[in-house]
């Protein structure tokens, strides 16, 4: 049986990818171990007896605490738990991950990353830099560790402004004591840099694709959101086919020779070209969408790591779209209990019943 660790299992109005990574690899594999590694014992994929749940789940040190924390953790785990490859679904581990490669390796875990340098140039702070070079338009970012500094950038680029953490979050900022509140904010939660970015106004397209590692696509998939939730995240979504939009992406991939999975939003303002604002190395929430529409980028992403024969991918067809929605997770409070003391939760099935290992 193959066992393959996934991480990103939060599922509410914000959520992370991991149970739509999860839930695609099952479409294509049923036989598939999926092993959840959990910051947090209130993620609510945990309890899920969907797709998209774990057969077994354990939680992990938070990526701030470097890569050997998330090595002695993956040590204690495989010794009670066969992992054969591991999928990381948030941007703030792939730095860990990349350093751990070696190390994996040679536990027989395997991987798909990109290179450190890929990653660098299309970090929020570098992409700006990156994009001007290669001719793929994108919004003036800019960058600091202080809020002076920032303020001054801000007068730079004229407000409003998107405020930005290095991974995660977005404030609007229309005035300089606004910036100063957001500037407070994230470096709280996320550290430095801040960011500072040109406000741009206009339809979000968002492509989700896999990187041979070569400068070439082995597929993707593009969207139109037609909903968004207050974080901007994706709520709906319907399936675009533009040419001009595939060219940028595909420019853009073979500059960076990405290996892996990725998600590239961009924004379209009337009479210009899409602008790439920002690149987010793995697959989005969103994924499971175009696996149940016959083009399944966890299912080929597994297949490349085992060396399997490639199945067909269906390109996706325009006017497809999602719709996403909320449920409640029912769970008894003795689950949450034992994964907030003991770092693990017992295999279960797809009705939530306990399974032996």
């Amino acid at each position: 049986m193959t066992s393959v660790a996934i991480t990103g299992l939060h599922r509410g109005n914000n959520p992370q990818p991991g149970a739509a990574v999860a839930a695609g690899l099952r479409r294509s594999f049923p036989d598939v171990r999926i092993i959840g590694l959990s910051y947090d014992p209130l993620e609510s994929g945990l309890y899920c007896h969907d797709l998209g749940r774990p057969d077994a789940a354990y939680l992990i040190p938070f990526p701030g605490a470097g890569a050997q924390a998330t090595l002695d953790r993956l040590d204690e785990i495989l010794a009670r738990e066969a992992i054969d490859y591991i999928i990381p679904c948030l941007d703030s581990e792939l730095d860990n991950y990349i350093e751990l490669q070696p190390e994996l390796h040679k536990r027989g875990i395997g991987c798909l990353m990109p290179t450190k340098q890929a990653l660098d140039d299309r970090a929020k702070a570098n992409l700006y830099d990156f994009c001007s070079s290669l001719g793929v338009p994108t919004p003036r970012t800019l960058a600091a560790n202080d809020p002076d500094t920032l303020a001054a950038l801000a007068l730079q680029i004229g407000y409003p402004v998107y405020v930005k953490g290095r991974f995660y979050e977005a404030h609007l900022a229309t005035t300089p004591k606004e910036l100063y509140a957001a500037f407070d904010e994230i470096i709280r939660v996320w550290g430095g840099p801040v960011l500072v970015q040109e406000m741009v106004v206009g339809e979000e397209y968002d492509i989700v694709g896999l990187g041979d590692g070569q400068g070439g696509l082995i597929a993707s998939c593009s969207i139109r959101k037609m909903l968004r939730t207050s974080a901007g995240k994706g709520f709906a979504g319907v399936v675009i086919a533009d040419p001009e939009l595939d060219e940028l992406v595909a420019r853009f991939i073979g500059a960076l020779r990405w290996a892996g999975p990725f998600e590239l939003e961009f924004i379209k303002v009337p009479g210009r070209p899409h602008a790439l604002f920002e690149m987010n190395p793995r697959f989005p929430a969103w994924v499971d969408f175009p696996s149940q529409v016959g083009c399944n980028l966890p299912a080929r992403l597994l297949e490349q790591l085992q060396n399997l024969p490639p199945r067909p991918l269906t390109s996706c067809k325009p006017g497809q779209m999602f719709i996403r929605h909320s449920i409640d997770v029912v769970t008894d409070i003795a689950d949450v209990a034992q994964m907030t003391i003991t770092g693990e939760r017992a295999s279960v099935t797809a009705d939530g019943q306990p399974t032996s290992r």
